[in-house]
């Protein structure tokens, strides 16, 4: 019997060598694979990550200060205080004591007091609810021991505004940084006003300039001159603008002003996002001269004319010196003419000789306001 004639085995072709593999795959236009960047992945995995994790933080955060906000209010509303203090007390500690066992230590009696002032202070809840979104528990706790409700207010305020974090918060209250405000020497309903506009997103100069300004940051003891006080600010700029506010950023130093054949040099030059506008610095070592001013006056309408950009407000100049006479920056009405007079201080004072010579000069400044204040009232 015959065998049926078939088609020969094929024979295995050899396997190709990678570069000839390539070299075929190019031939008929099959693309490589993309080589992955695992370090670019890795980064963009870490952002996404780290994004996450900081509006979860966020959530969290303004959901306990609301959390606590309206368990004082809710204890509030039980009128524990007054004639009915010490049922009070016992009703607090049975609260905390349950609270404590079921939640932690978060509700101990402490914290329990603590919600119920916070609510005392803060009453108004669309204020709270706005005020939660950048404030901690922790930073309320910072906010509670101050007695003054607008230095209070102030504070509360500029930190959701400049989104200080809790040491932050609590540096600038200990540098008592509202009572060197400018607005603070203005009378209360001035103040009141002025912390409402900032709530509505709007930032007066008055809030932004300080006096005197604390620079026992920058290092300097015994003798120096205004080019070492020049130069140790910008060595530790960050340090200067955190004590200026987050709103400032550098612009230049020793900014050439020419006018006519004559060649003038600004010592610092920043600009103020919130305000919008530039800040012209000049640093004096002996006191305030009233030649200073028409100095700056100069610098301000060159800037004015040749620096200011469309939509910025019109420049403001800062003078820092050695010290400054009350009464004569008062006579040459300096406000008007968009200047301000600042004392710098280089070391710390003890803070009893500084906080007396602050209420001082606010208490003067608050009566010497009112006085200017129209009277109601009286013979027309």
């Amino acid at each position: 019997m015959k065998k049926k004639a078939g088609h020969a085995p094929q024979k295995a072709r050899p396997a190709l060598q990678p570069k000839e593999q390539k070299q075929r795959d190019l031939a008929v236009g099959v693309k490589a694979p993309a080589v992955v960047d695992a370090a670019g992945l890795l980064s963009d995995l870490r952002s996404l990550i780290q994004s996450a994790r900081q509006r979860i933080a966020t959530v969290s955060y303004s959901t306990q200060t609301l959390l606590c906000w309206h368990m004082g209010r809710r204890l509030l509303t039980e009128n524990l205080q007054g004639s009915r203090a010490a049922y009070g007390q016992q009703i607090l500690v049975t609260v905390s004591r349950e609270l404590t066992a079921e939640y932690g230590r978060g509700f101990s009696h402490p914290e329990i007091t603590r919600m119920i002032q916070f609510a005392q202070l803060f009453p108004d809840e669309a204020i709270v609810v706005t005020l939660s979104q950048q404030l901690s528990w922790s930073h309320v706790h910072a906010l509670l021991p101050i007695k003054d409700p607008l230095a209070r207010e102030f504070y509360a305020e500029m930190c959701r505004v400049e989104r200080w974090d809790v040491r932050t918060l609590r540096q600038k209250i200990g540098s008592m940084l509202f009572q060197r405000t400018a607005l603070s020497k203005k009378p209360k309903a001035v103040i009141s006003a002025e912390i409402g506009k900032l709530r509505d997103g709007h930032m007066s100069p008055d809030l932004v300039f300080r006096d005197p300004y604390l620079l026992d940051l920058l290092g300097l003891k015994g003798v120096y001159n205004e080019r070492d006080l020049e130069s140790a600010i910008l060595r530790e700029i960050e340090g200067v603008l955190l004590e200026l506010g987050a709103g400032f950023a550098f612009v230049a130093r020793q900014k050439r002003i020419t006018v006519g054949k004559d060649d003038f040099h600004l010592d610092l030059l920043f600009f103020h996002r919130h305000l919008r506008r530039l800040i012209a610095v000049e640093l004096k070592l002996e006191s305030f001269q009233p030649a200073h001013v028409g100095q700056m006056e100069l610098y301000l309408r060159w800037l004015d004319k040749h620096e200011r950009a469309p939509g910025e407000e019109a420049p403001i100049g800062l003078i820092l010196c050695a010290s400054a006479g009350a009464e004569q920056v008062e006579l040459l009405q300096l406000d008007a003419k968009s200047i301000r007079v600042s004392e710098y201080l280089t070391e710390l004072p003890p803070l009893p000789l500084l906080r007396a010579r602050l209420h001082q000069a606010i208490a003067h400044a608050r009566e010497r306001a009112a006085s200017q204040l129209p009277h109601s009232g009286g013979n027309a």
